[in-house]
């Protein structure tokens, strides 16, 4: 036993020794990797202008071909450079130019089985991956990952900003999980999470030196999505794969893949302020897409009838209404939601179809995405779950000009549960239609992997400020959250500029907004989808100023190019994006007080542009928010103003209509 001990000492002595350590750093030399086997352990460490952002930090893979996490040793690396220039039309940049160092480095275990980890270091992101040959040995063709040692530790002192992850069976109807818990701001790492089932992605983190958003991207059909585990003061946070009973019970929480395979992209993007997190177009420089759009997609707005008038507007002569309504602001859709089987019928479903598209209209048209993994009772139901029953039904759906489907209710990060995702917009696609998800996942890159895809819900949006007076009060909160967070992941259908001042058709009783007309107008620049949804109602038309009516109409959801200004997580953001030649310059306020900003507009207008800004009074006294205006505004000679932005209000400035 003696022998064994000293034997095993001098192992671990003799790796320790011997470690091999790699770096790695981006194109502009600011963001640094370092990789080591030290103590037969695979890590990584992240730097940021010479301080750590991330610490040595795990890797590795428990398989059922073996335990890829310990006993492991370097035996290869190579690093090369890769570039990649694509155009998009429906995330926040148009023309990105993807320049990134790369290194493989390749990791052998105890029983000579090997792995590769892909890192590819952009100016502030890293993105990595695990590739598994095919073993020589038996030339296995499958495993399955039991188990991720994927680790991220941040330094001591940083705080985060995460939203929790919630177990399945839970929630309305046995909907849950669907990413719709209430974010934690700036709250110690230690802090348990609330159902203490760690955190969903994307994951934002302030460190002493740095921010951090932690994400992944690239997940299809071939793997399972994953979220962050709760803390823990050895590891710190680590990849943890789905709770057994997502998807009611069915279907494995691993993940499959064939030999050789990869896992998805787990991505770190890094700034000493958040502007390489909002601007970030990481999610989808990494991937590639997996099929081509069968016709031109068309981006737009939408109204929306089911906000504010909730179930007993799904009928026939309401939904007209809300075409009309459309087709008085010049947008180009509406969405018909749950319950148009029954309530309106598909032979009425066909005529309204007719009818909108006579007043350049097209219907989306909602569904439940199947029958057996929760008890929302809502249809159309069953026409989603199987490809026998999509074919069917989409094909119908392309016969009579519908242009889009939104498809709710999914049972969790499975990837049993990805693979519908997947096979609904491989369908939808086959057939025209566009696709916007809720009561689901986040996107993964999905922008770019199927570009038929819009947009997923995946947060507390905006049907809770109807639901609650609470949540109403909790928008402008959750409104400066998002840019810093799940909306630099991917397209976020927040679900409405809301224009009724109350919650009800009446727009006189129920609890009212809490934010200003311009909040709401400013959250269709800072909230970004290609299909904007903006919640109007009829009484909107008459009862809105001119101004504001003319700034929706107007309104694009398509971005060339988006830029950080200024902004706290939670508190307030400030923003700008480009529309073709148009710059809007927008921001939120949810920190209770008036807010100064000084403004540098000359990186957006020259001194010939004629500009108007969009904003708030002060709060007249027993008025609940400020009225907004809009009026002309004069930068001063170095291209400068001065804009107050009040409590719970919006500011935008943008070139004179």
């Amino acid at each position: 036993m003696k022998k064994i001990l000293l034997l095993l000492l001098a192992a671990g002595a003799f790796l320790a020794a011997h470690a091999t350590e790699k770096t790695i750093s981006s194109p502009d030399g600011r963001l640094l990797l370092t990789v080591s086997d030290d103590g037969g352990r695979a890590t990584y460490r992240l730097d940021y202008d010479g301080k750590a952002v991330m610490l040595p930090s795990a890797l590795g893979l428990n398989t059922t071909l073996a335990d890829l996490t310990t006993g492991l040793v370097m035996t290869a690396s190579e690093q090369t450079t890769v570039e990649d220039h694509y155009t998009m039309d429906r995330v926040k940049a148009s023309d990105i130019r993807y320049l990134a160092n790369r290194l493989d480095v390749t990791f052998t275990g105890r029983d000579s089985l090997a792995f590769s980890v892909t890192f590819q270091v952009s100016d502030n992101n890293l993105a990595f991956r695990y590739t598994i040959p095919r073993p020589r040995a038996n030339n296995p063709k499958r495993l399955t990952i039991l188990s991720e040692a994927t680790a991220f530790r941040l330094p001591d002192a940083t705080t985060t900003f995460l939203c929790p992850q919630i177990g399945p069976e839970t929630g309305w109807e046995h909907t849950k999980p669907s990413y719709e818990e209430d974010y934690v701001a700036d709250a110690p790492m230690q802090t348990a999470s609330r159902f203490g089932l760690g955190y969903t992605f994307p994951c934002l983190f302030k460190t002493p030196e740095a921010w951090v958003l932690i994400s992944e991207t690239g997940v299809s059909s071939a793997y399972c999505g994953s979220h962050l585990s709760d803390f823990s003061p050895q590891t710190g946070y680590t990849i943890a794969f789905p709770h057994p009973g997502e998807n009611n019970g069915f279907g494995s929480p691993l993940a499959a893949i064939p030999l050789p395979g990869a896992t998805p992209w787990r991505t770190v993007t890094v700034g000493t302020t958040p502007a390489p997190i909002v601007e970030t177009t990481i999610a989808y420089d990494v991937v590639k897409p997996l099929y081509q759009p069968s016709t031109a997609y068309r981006p737009g707005r939408y109204t929306w009838s089911w906000l504010i008038w909730q179930d007993q507007s799904i009928n026939y002569d309401d939904q007209v209404k809300f075409i009309d309504l459309a087709a008085a602001m010049g947008f180009e859709y509406c969405l018909v939601d749950n319950w148009w089987d029954t309530q309106i019928g598909r032979q009425r479903i066909e005529q309204l179809s007719r009818y909108a598209r006579d007043k350049g209209v097209n219907l989306m048209l909602w569904y439940n995405s199947n029958g057996f993994v929760n008890d929302a009772p809502q249809g159309p139901r069953d026409c989603m779950n199987t490809a026998i029953a999509r074919e069917r039904e989409m094909s119908w759906l392309q016969s009579i000009g519908v242009a889009g489907i939104k498809v709710d209710f999914f049972g969790g990060d499975k990837q049993e549960t990805m693979r519908l995702y997947e096979d609904i917009l491989s369908d939808a696609n086959r057939h025209g239609l566009q696709v916007v998800f809720h009561g689901c996942t986040i996107p993964r890159g999905w922008e770019r992997m199927y570009p038929n895809y819009v947009a997923s819900e995946a947060a507390l949006a905006s049907e809770n400020v109807f639901f609650s007076e609470y949540h109403a009060r909790q928008e402008a909160f959750e409104l400066t959250m998002h840019p810093f967070s799940r909306n630099a992941l991917g397209a976020f259908d927040w679900g409405g500029v809301i224009m009724n001042r109350f919650m009800s058709k009446d727009n006189a009783s129920r609890h009212p907004r809490h934010t200003s007309d311009v909040f709401e107008m400013a959250t269709a620049i800072t909230n970004q989808t290609f299909i904007q949804c903006v919640a109007m109602q009829p009484n909107n038309l008459s009862e809105l100023p001119d101004f504001e009516l003319d700034f929706l109409r107007r309104l694009p959801t398509t971005w060339d190019e988006t830029r950080f200004i200024d902004g706290f997580p939670t508190q307030y953001i400030i923003m700008a994006r480009r529309h073709q030649e148009q710059w809007y310059v927008a921001g939120l306020n949810a920190t209770g007080r008036p807010l100064t900003v000084d403004l540098d507009l000359s990186q957006f207008f020259t001194s010939a542009d004629q500009l108007v800004l969009y904003a708030d009074h002060p709060a007249a006294k027993g008025t609940l928010v400020p009225a907004s205006f809009m009026k002309p505004l004069k930068p001063n000679g170095k291209g400068k103003a001065r804009v107050t932005i009040q409590p719970n209000g919006g500011m935008i400035v943008t070139t004179r209509p």
